[in-house]
């Protein structure tokens, strides 16, 4: 994402929603291609460190290993990182994603 004013908050960094919304864009395309499409995804919840400011363009990389066998519902944890332009981990976010059989 490039850091620009539309996320901006007032001391010039990313925003902390604008982060939490990376990661969630993040969680979800990993969800989506990891999921199998006899199940479907819901975001449940989300936990979120900040571990510096965010004061240029970030990325945001979504970890998501190959779920256990699925069952009719089970929570899978997808851990997002996001990171400066410099490579430095600036967020850290673990999205639960509630996963059920499509019916």
């Amino acid at each position: 994402m490039r850091k620009r004013r539309a996320v901006d908050n007032h001391p010039g960094t990313v925003h902390a929603i604008a982060l939490c919304n990376m990661a969630e864009l993040a969680g979800r395309l990993a969800s989506d291609v990891t999921v199998p499409v006899t199940h479907r995804w819901i975001p449940k919840g989300m936990s979120v460190e900040y571990l510096r400011r965010a004061d240029s363009d970030v990325r945001a990389v979504a970890e998501l290993g190959l779920p256990p066998p699925l069952d009719a519902k089970v929570e899978l944890p997808v851990y997002v990182t996001v990171f400066d332009a410099s490579g430095e981990a600036v967020f850290r976010a673990t999205v639960r994603m509630w996963v059920s059989l499509r019916q």
